[in-house]
């Protein structure tokens, strides 16, 4: 009998491989600052939330709460400034096919048979509380002429509906968003125990306040992270895996370990990427220090 939950969770880990690099592609970065905006300034911002830039900054925050809502809304506001969403999501997709080509040719070869079940998959799942998901699914080019790019799409959507599920489930533990940024160390193990919180924009106030309510909640003594903490951020990542375990299965147990193994094999190339260019913490999602959990 199939395990959905473990697939779902090695499906998401493939989902952060693919996806990931991109925010963090300097090739891509320089295509978005011809846009006009300077230096190609908050990237990953734009690249990411483009298709929520009708929505004001304080939304944009609530949905990725995670994130610092005056790092968003910077990045979102010199979007805003000098181009538009649409323009920026072009030429995000203009990077995709050529960027994996870099990792292996194999990879558009292998995504293109996938991307009508992958739209398909898209399109059956319902978007409860699900903004960012939603927000990229809506958006009008599909590429359906460029099958491996088309699935990078449907499979960008499958990623943020797991976000978006996770974002749910720390915000049900009560968890603000700074503790989530600290909690997330447990996972991945950096040396730094704040490193996650800052690099997501959290002040001195914030990460202080983060700590605190950690403590009352009995999850940490004295900064150092109790049994129970351990416990309830793997249970987020279990329960979060078991919800997302439905989209897998829709995808089928072929499709999805054909996905799996086609780009599992690229792991460290995916992350020697990003470590060449922004260094070796960032995108903590793709990193699995302990073999397991994906995080947002």
């Amino acid at each position: 009998m199939t395990d959905w939950a473990a697939l779902a969770q090695r499906g998401s880990r493939a989902c952060h491989d693919l996806i990931g690099w991109i925010y963090f592609d300097p090739t891509a970065a320089e295509m978005y600052g011809e846009l006009g905006v300077p230096d190609g300034m908050g990237y990953y911002v734009g690249s990411r939330f483009a298709p929520l830039a009708g929505a004001s900054n304080g939304v944009i925050g609530a949905t990725a709460y995670s994130i610092s809502e005056v790092f968003l809304g910077m990045g979102m506001d010199l979007m805003r400034e000098h181009t538009d969403a649409e323009s920026v999501m072009l030429a995000r997709d203009a990077r995709v096919l050529p960027g994996l080509a870099e990792i292996s040719p194999a990879i558009a070869e292998g995504l293109a048979p996938l991307a009508s079940r992958a739209w398909e998959v898209v399109d059956g799942l319902h978007n409860g509380a699900r903004v960012l998901f939603a927000a990229h699914r809506d958006r009008v080019e599909r590429h359906a002429g460029e099958p491996a790019l088309s699935a990078w799409l449907a499979f960008n959507c499958i990623r943020e509906w797991r976000g978006d599920t996770h974002w749910a489930l720390i915000a049900a533990a009560d968890l603000n968003g700074a503790e989530v940024g600290l909690i997330h160390n447990l996972m991945v193990d950096y040396e730094e125990a704040e490193w996650i919180v800052r690099s997501r924009g959290a002040t001195d106030e914030e990460v202080a306040l983060g700590w605190a309510r950690l403590e009352r909640k009995g999850l940490v003594v004295d900064r150092v992270f109790t049994d129970e903490a351990r416990t309830l951020r793997q249970d987020i990542e279990q329960r979060t895996d078991e919800i997302c375990a439905q989209v897998w299965e829709a995808v089928g147990e072929a499709d999805t370990l054909a996905f799996c193994e086609l780009l599992e094999p690229h792991h460290d190339a995916f992350i020697a990427r990003i470590d060449a260019t922004a260094g070796k913490n960032w995108m903590p999602a793709a990193r699995h220090t302990h073999g397991e959990g994906t995080g947002v």
